[in-house]
């Protein structure tokens, strides 16, 4: 082994890359242009993960690589030239010395530093293996970076020293960029240096880590141990470090009932109580993808079963928050408060991961996926993920590997309907438009604070409906909105004007409303979908309702209630209009002024329009307040690390004000998203169109005559239209037109030992139910007997009948 490359050695290397087209200099062995020898499967790993980590298949001479190689190589430079070893310190501005070592707040931000300065060592290896960076190959480059691991070593990263701060930082941040450095200089880098890198992961990343699948050990968590061991065992050559990687991923596989992991309903679950989908979620998916394609073909290729599951999941998991090229907010937790990666930029790296995962898939489901990525990708107007400042060399290049396979056909976005009950979660994707609603029970919180991060999230489980258009507001979320916009007044929530502190209700999720009724029932196209809903940390109660149809959600409230000596909300919408926005705004066709700040209380309004968005409809006419303003605000207000520039945009605020203290009170209106002035103004004069058979704190529920559809919110048993419930539950009833209708029950308590539903309406005969119908009788009524739901976890039950 040689302890440095030889500069004859490196430019005979790089010019065989280069004339063979190749992106970055992934070689184990200096001087050879070849893989690693066969009889070295260690080596043959290293060059592996080299290729995973450093990219494949791009021209270093193309954009966008060649820009971004050539910022690697500048960032590079910038720490190269900052280095500054020092007691405590590598970097002056990232001090890892801790004078008070415990787990506050303090010593996270200390943890946190040691983590970043191996991130940062990392950053320098890259440039010196990549071709194009302006220090490829360089001396002082390489000796830096191993001095840097030295001095890392001696100071903080070692076998004698105890961990303060935050895990992570010494269990997954610090050890990752650590051991992908030492891959990626692995030939000179000295035997007893790596034995002592490797000693001291063990230490804190020892094979108890992945012992028992609890704490912080489950879901993404698990995947980067695992990913740890598995390179602590290529560093080190050690097979049974790999093989124990590998089986510890077993417990990721199987679906989950409770806690951390993924749910048959294509939830997915981190920190016990956090939809996490878009983050962690996003996290694990690449983690998985990695480790996949590293020990593919291998000794110790992952060959599990149950990795089906995880392949299932890009379907039942990941597509449905996934919207031209953004992942919702609505499944992000507190990655909503970075200011510097917004909707879209999260959404990146997962299409790149789909696409990773898809080499170790079966053909039909990499061909599937890699039509998904690219109907994603190319249809992401807004926030290009070529043009994604944030995805790594990698993630770029796969994502481009795909937009430029010609033999794919984007597929387009699905049309219909998913109700995620096991994180009180929905999505509602229609021609032209999305949705998302995100709400809180007694299983799921009503937000996550931690780190200093999503410090005013409060009220974005109270029932916060997100909206974008195909071709319009893809930036609604991802242009500053969450440090500008009034946190008290999301879209589609119900709120106390109750001042809360920051972190208000705890960190990482322990605020739970103790309510049960929380979800709804769906025939995959159409969903009816509730919330009963306590305030945080207040006395607010209100009964949601949303009711997603073909071109417009109806939106009911009832039962709302406060003792706060605090005026209660339920807003309508909140548009970001951007910094400049000027968007007409229009109130039963009289336009109303576009300069701000404006504002009014619209008394018998029966309709509004936002130009450029979409109607509101409010049947039978309403007061609703209406409010054009200016707001500033900074992405430290609501995370501890963000900037501290001011940021300003433009909104569109419709909301009722239900008074202080109110009592009973309620609202109802229709969201159509982009609709025209024209056809929002013809839905509020079509008064049969929408029949509001009850919107009080028993129950909720709406009639659509012209689709053949009734559906009701049972909060109690009771009388709605021709729905006639014993018990609380979640009906959705359609006639088809063509003889036949179906009948959707579930009960989103997950309590019924028994339920007797009445449809009255002749009915024929019974086609097809499911086994939790223990009777049915049909004739001028239907009447169905439901034995056990509590076991359905509040699914969909569906029964099929034929009209007399």
């Amino acid at each position: 082994m040689t302890s440095a490359w030889s500069r004859r050695t490196f430019l005979a290397t790089s010019a065989v890359l280069t004339a063979a087209g190749g992106g970055a200099l992934a070689l184990s062995t200096p001087g050879a242009a070849s893989a690693a020898p066969e009889d070295d499967p260690y080596a043959a790993l290293r060059a592996t993960w080299s290729g995973l980590i450093l990219g494949e298949g791009f021209s270093p001479t193309a954009e966008p690589f060649k820009s971004r190689l050539a910022d690697l190589g500048a960032k590079a430079s910038q720490w190269l030239e900052a280095m500054a070893p020092a007691d405590g310190s590598l970097w002056p501005d990232a001090v890892f010395a801790d004078p008070d070592p415990d787990t506050d707040p303090e010593s996270y931000v200390f943890s946190g530093r040691m983590a970043d300065s191996f991130i940062r060592l990392n950053t320098m290896a890259q440039a010196y293996r990549q071709q194009g960076t302006g220090l490829t190959g360089n001396t002082a480059l390489r000796d830096a970076v191993l001095n840097g691991l030295e001095h890392l070593n001696a100071q903080v990263y070692n076998d004698g020293q105890t961990r303060y701060g935050n895990w992570y930082s010494w269990q997954i941040g610090a050890p990752q960029a650590l051991l992908d450095v030492c891959v990626l200089m692995y030939d000179a880098i000295a035997p007893e240096r790596l034995a002592r890198y490797c000693a001291a992961v063990d230490h804190f990343v020892p094979d108890s880590a992945v012992a028992s699948y609890t704490g912080t050990s489950t879901g993404a968590n698990r995947v980067d141990l695992c990913r740890v061991l598995a390179l602590r065992g290529v560093v080190g050559g050690t097979a049974a470090k790999i093989a124990l990687a590998r089986d510890a991923l077993s417990p990721v596989f199987p679906l989950v009932t409770k806690g951390d992991g993924l749910y048959a309903d294509g939830s997915f679950i981190q920190h016990t109580t956090v939809p996490y989908t878009g983050s962690y979620g996003s996290v694990m998916l690449g983690g998985l993808g990695l480790l996949f394609a590293l020990l593919k073909g291998t000794t110790w290729e992952v060959s599990d079963p149950k990795r089906q599951v995880v392949f299932d999941a890009v379907e039942n998991a990941w597509a449905p928050f996934l919207y031209n090229g953004l992942v919702m907010d609505s499944v992000a937790g507190r990655a909503i408060s970075r200011g510097e990666v917004d909707d879209h930029r999260r959404g990146h790296p997962i299409l790149a991961s789909i696409v990773l995962l898809g080499r170790g898939a079966s053909a039909a489901e990499n061909a599937r996926w890699r039509a998904l990525v690219k109907g994603w990708a190319q249809r992401d107007y807004y926030s290009p993920p070529m043009d994604n400042p944030s995805l790594g060399l990698t993630a770029l290049a796969r994502i481009k590997s795909v937009l430029d396979d010609t033999s794919l056909t984007p597929i387009a976005e699905p049309d219909g309907h998913r109700l995620f009950p096991d994180m009180a979660r929905a999505t509602h994707r229609r021609p032209g438009w999305a949705a998302s609603l995100s709400m809180a029970d007694r299983r799921i919180t009503y937000y996550e604070v931690g780190n200093g991060e999503n410090l005013r999230g409060w009220h974005t489980g109270s029932g916060m409906l997100y909206w974008w258009g195909d071709t319009f507001a893809n930036g609604q979320y991802s242009d500053a909105f969450w440090p500008t916009v009034d946190p008290y007044r999301l879209p589609g929530t119900t709120a106390s004007r109750k001042v809360l502190a920051d972190g208000a209700g705890g960190d990482w999720g322990v605020a739970l409303p103790d309510v049960n009724w929380v979800g709804g029932v769906t025939d995959r196209k159409r969903a009816a979908v509730g919330q009963y809903l306590k305030g945080l940390t207040s006395t607010l109660m209100a009964k949601k309702s949303w009711f997603f149809l073909d071109d417009t959600v109806v939106c009911l409230g009832a039962g709302i209630h406060g003792r706060d000596g605090a005026a209660v909300e339920s807003t309508v919408d909140n548009r970001n209009l951007g910094p400049t926005g000027n968007a007409p705004f229009t109130v039963d066709g009289s336009a109303k002024p576009v300069t701000a700040p404006w504002s009014a209380t619209l008394t018998g309004a029966s309709w509004a329009h936002l130009a450029g968005h979409g109607g509101y409809v409010f049947p039978g006419g309403t007061t609703v307040k209406a409010l054009r303003e200016n707001r500033t605000g900074r992405w430290r207000d609501i995370n501890t690390a963000g900037s501290t520039d001011p940021v300003s945009r433009k909104y569109l605020t419709l909301w009722f004000d239900h008074g202080t203290d109110p009592t009973d009170a309620t609202y109802a209106y229709q969201l159509l998203p982009g609709a025209s002035e024209q056809r929002t103004a013809a839905r509020a004069a079509d008064s049969g169109w929408l029949r509001v058979l009850a919107n009080t704190d028993d129950q909720q529920g709406v009639a659509v005559p012209s689709l053949g559809l009734t559906a009701v919110n049972f909060w109690f048993g009771g009388s709605v239209g021709p729905l006639v419930a014993d018990a609380p539950c979640s009906v959705l009833v359609t006639e088809h037109g063509d003889g036949t209708a179906t009948v959707c029950v579930s009960d989103p308590m997950r309590a019924r030992t028994s339920l007797a539903l009445t449809w009255n309406r002749a009915v024929a005969s019974v086609v097809s139910k499911p086994a939790t119908v223990t009777s049915a009788t049909t004739g001028a009524s239907l009447r169905l007997a439901f034995g056990d739901l509590s076991g359905t976890r509040g699914a969909t039950q569906t029964v099929k009948v034929r009209l007399a």
